[in-house]
């Protein structure tokens, strides 16, 4: 199958404008429109929550049978909510910055009522009786929820697929892969089915299937948005996050999500209230390293080809750009541990009765942290110890740095993950994402927004790492290189068609 030829945003309203039996199919001018102008017209009673929650149910019905990203619809509550909002506004009062919109959360947050399957045959059936922390905050703060969104078996890998609901498929391109784990997610927000949506990044989860969709994920530093409830309080390797289409709905979403929460010891104490306000700033003289190879990492030349292109944007915008960057000594080797360790901690009770209907990537994770030795983790503590001080130290010179978000374009639906990069034979199934794991090492904020496209049409994302807790800051600069870019205002045909 060929690729699929984007459409801009322009093309795109005026299909939805043209009105015709011709056109019938196609998307409403709704399901293309940023969340913050969606938000700003339901405020001002030009739109009701129900007419912008129709309109996406319209696309999903539409869209969805050709990706499969939304697996778990909830189209009926969602009518519910849609219709107190609605009442709501009507009496003068507005539920919160989410008021009406559509959001769709990932198949690895409990949603009380709804069934969270995890991607796992052991949880096809399961249906939470609580919410998650992030789950209540979307829903307090008025947004409508219209279903799941697909993720690999317990999350694992940046591929979407598992056996429960199968493979999601890249709307540029449907033989290809959306990444993962949190690809459908961001499928749906590419394919106009929702306008925001949640996800979590551990090795890339959040960063990985924006830069293939060409939307915007942002991981957020630890603690930022509280995880609650849950048993690995005190992990910094595993983030929620926003995903949209754009810097300033991210940051919408973002505002709802984030602050502390009594139960979550690494909560940071900021409200979230700092992320509504505007992402305006001064970029004059802002010095910002520029990460061409990190650390010899082998990149796809197609990913260095889009990404080096990128380059005089940042300088057009006023900063000082330099070729450098940080020292991510043990970084690979330090992951590894803890991630191990983590998928022992969360899935080694499954394993006794179990083991024939998990994945064995996943079984290989919780093998290995189980034959972790206090020696290994201690050492793993140390290095990642070494490598916050050294990232302080480099970060102390440069506000940001700047590097590609993946190091391959997509690749095919069908194949698990990348096995060579320019030759170079990839050991494992995660080796191919050391460009956003070494960042993950670093608990530093990292975003992933558009950077372009492959000469096959295929997505490219830039990642943009701020300093230590600096969340705000990698908004405001990913904002400006969007606006500089204009890369946030296409859309892919099978969205349209």
């Amino acid at each position: 199958m060929k690729p699929i030829p984007p459409i801009s945003r322009r093309e795109a309203l005026a299909l939805a404008a043209a009105g015709g039996q011709e056109l019938r199919s196609k998307p409403p001018e709704l399901c293309i429109l940023p969340a913050t102008e969606l938000a700003r017209r339901i405020r001002r009673k030009h739109l009701s929550a129900r007419e912008v929650l129709e309109a996406h149910l319209r696309q999903i019905e539409r869209v969805n049978p050709k990706v499969n990203a939304i697996v778990t619809l909830t189209a009926e509550r969602a009518l519910e909510q849609a219709r107190r909002a609605d009442e709501a506004a009507a009496r003068g009062r507005f539920l919160g910055p989410l008021h009406g919109l559509p959001v769709a959360h990932k198949d690895l947050l409990d949603t009380r009522g709804v069934r969270t399957t995890r991607g796992s045959p052991i949880y096809r059936d399961h249906v939470p009786d609580h919410d998650a922390l992030l789950v209540e905050r979307i829903r307090n703060a008025g947004a409508v929820m219209v279903g799941k969104t697909n993720t690999p078996e317990f999350g694992a890998g940046s591929q979407t697929f598992n056996p429960v609901f199968g493979t999601t498929l890249n709307p540029w391109d449907l033989t290809k892969t959306c990444g993962g784990s949190s690809g459908g997610a961001a499928v749906a927000l590419a394919c106009g089915m929702v306008p925001i949506a949640d996800g979590s990044d551990t090795g890339g989860s959040l960063r990985n299937p924006a830069s293939f969709c060409s939307v915007v994920g942002f991981r957020t530093s630890p603690g930022r948005v509280p995880r609650a409830p849950t048993t690995s309080a005190w992990n910094v390797l595993s983030v929620l996050g926003p995903m949209a289409r754009t810097v300033e709905d991210a940051a919408l979403l973002l505002s709802a999500i984030a602050g502390p929460d009594p139960r979550s010891p690494l909560s940071i104490h900021e409200p979230g209230s700092i992320f509504a306000r505007p992402l305006r700033r001064d970029w004059k003289g802002v010095r910002v390293a520029w990460c061409g190879q990190l650390g010899g990492l082998p990149f796809d030349r197609r990913v260095v080809t889009v990404f080096q292109g990128r380059r005089k944007t940042f300088e057009a915008l006023g900063a000082v750009v330099e070729d450098a960057e940080p020292d991510f000594s043990g970084a690979d080797e330090a992951f590894r541990v803890f991630r191990a360790l983590n998928f022992h901690q969360q899935y080694a009770s499954l394993l006794p009765r179990h083991r024939d209907q998990i994945k064995q990537t996943v079984i290989e994770e919780i093998e290995r942290g189980a034959r972790l030795t206090g020696p290994e983790i201690a050492q793993a503590e140390a290095t990642r110890s070494a490598l916050f001080a050294r990232i302080g130290q480099f970060m102390g010179q440069y506000e940001f740095f700047i590097l590609p978000t993946v190091q391959v374009p997509p690749f095919d639906a069908d194949q698990p993950y990348v096995k060579e990069i320019e030759g170079t034979p990839m050991r494992t199934y995660i080796d191919w994402m050391r460009s956003c794991y070494y960042v993950t090492m670093t608990s530093h904020p990292a975003i992933s927004v558009p950077g372009g496209f492959t000469p096959e049409g295929l997505p490219v994302g830039v990642q943009i790492v701020g300093r230590h807790q600096d969340d705000r800051g990698v908004l405001e600069l990913a904002h400006a290189f969007e606006e500089a870019g204009g890369l946030a205002k296409r859309f892919p045909a099978v969205a349209l068609a």
